[in-house]
């Protein structure tokens, strides 16, 4: 339970944003070490909640599908100034990067820039974060053999049949596997929390939540829209990501560049991008929609892939304990989280690693970006900037 009552006041909102907002300029790292950063800040620091509640709050972001870093976020911001706060928070964490990237894809586009060294640089430096991400979550997510087999499965089938829709398969069935697989193997201690979220408003959330994902495509549909397609595309995709940032690039990479929208090299040099920005990984959208329609596509599709997220973590929040604690849902997470991992090494080796890795030259540049970036612990942003230089460097070799 939190420490101090929610304030929904003037004052409180401006201390959220300018508190998020700094966050949002200086927390690099990914989503793990976001979660680092806000525990720093909010907990030890502001001592807006205790750590007992951020755990809470942490858990239930991870149980979710979409960015658990930005979630989580939210969620402070809810238990803190109520959903106003929810929205402050969430905004002074995401638009710097959202801008930046904007930017950049407003820069490739305008100036045509796709095949110059420095994309490619780009595009290992995707390659070398996408492997030490996979590396931590597989240690985490698939500790036995069990597990490990589940994430071959995945890892077969999203390769053999590269469909958004066969990865939304997959983990349902991980689901079941894992509520076959691993009864009785969850702890039995059962935990209690509080957020003040009237249970009417959480249950407008979700059936929102769920009304956009299946009226979306009969509305694109009927209207043929591009507008109304590009939103469906990035809602979907932020709907149905288990695993946090990495894991939503091959439901956009299959939403894209399959249909024409926009090639790999283009789609991959933005995910190289991303890594040099702070803030949540899921801002990626914002690159995407702005190489397709400027930069009003690019805050649509950030509204289209968060939208999930913010109405998921309302949604949920009243109902949170008797979730976690119901044991067929965690026997199901386990299963699904292992498929997580799968999803995300097919994605590793298409398109990532086929479109980036071309030479030996390549390969020996991304394990001194991997050293530097794993070994050595230099910051993710002065690992961007040497694939950058490196990749200019090598184009003119």
């Amino acid at each position: 339970m939190t420490k101090n009552n929610p304030n929904s006041g003037f004052k409180s909102l401006l201390e959220i944003l300018l508190v998020s907002t700094r966050l949002g300029f200086t927390s690099f790292g990914g989503p793990t070490a976001h979660l680092g950063y806000f525990y720093e800040e909010y907990v030890r620091r502001r001592k807006w909640l205790d750590e007992k509640s951020y755990a809470d709050l942490v858990a239930l972001a991870q149980f979710l599908p979409g960015p658990a870093s930005s979630q989580v976020g939210i969620g402070i911001g809810v238990m803190r100034a109520g959903i106003l706060g929810g929205v402050v928070s969430f905004l002074g964490f995401t638009l710097p990067s959202v801008v930046a990237l904007i930017l950049f894809a407003i820069l490739l586009t305008e100036f045509e820039i796709n095949h110059v060294g420095w994309i490619h640089g780009l595009k290992i430096v995707a390659v070398v974060v996408v492997a030490h991400a996979i590396m931590g979550m597989a240690k985490k997510l698939t500790p036995d053999l069990k597990r490990k087999a589940i994430a071959l499965f995945a890892l077969i089938t999203t390769l053999i049949w590269q469909t958004a829709f066969t990865q939304v398969g997959v983990i349902l069935i991980a689901a079941l596997m894992g509520f076959l697989l691993f009864k009785h193997q969850q702890e039995k201690e059962e935990v209690r929390s509080f957020f003040p979220i009237a249970k009417s408003v959480s249950i407008i959330s979700l059936l929102l939540f769920f009304a956009l994902l299946f009226l979306l495509p009969i509305i694109k549909e009927v209207t043929g829209s591009d507008w109304i397609a590009m939103f469906d595309s990035f809602y979907r995709s932020g709907s149905l990501v288990f695993g946090g940032g990495h894991v939503v690039l091959p439901l956009l990479e299959q939403e894209l560049v399959p249909t024409g929208w926009m090639s790999e090299e283009t789609f991959l040099a933005g995910y190289g991008a991303a890594q040099a920005v702070p803030g949540p990984l899921f801002t990626f959208a914002a690159y995407l929609g702005a190489v397709l329609n400027g930069w009003q596509g690019g805050l649509l599709a950030t509204i289209a892939i968060f939208l999930p997220a913010f109405l998921l973590i309302i949604g949920t929040l009243p109902f949170w304990d008797q979730l976690r604690n119901n044991r067929k849902i965690k026997e199901a997470i386990m299963g699904v989280n292992a498929a997580v991992v799968g999803i995300l090494i097919s994605a590793f080796y298409h398109p990532i690693w086929t479109s980036s890795i071309l030479s030996p030259g390549d390969f020996a540049f991304a394990a001194i970006l991997y050293s530097m970036l794993v070994y050595w612990k230099l910051p993710p942003w002065i690992v961007v900037l040497t694939g950058v230089i490196g990749g200019l460097l090598m184009s003119l070799i």
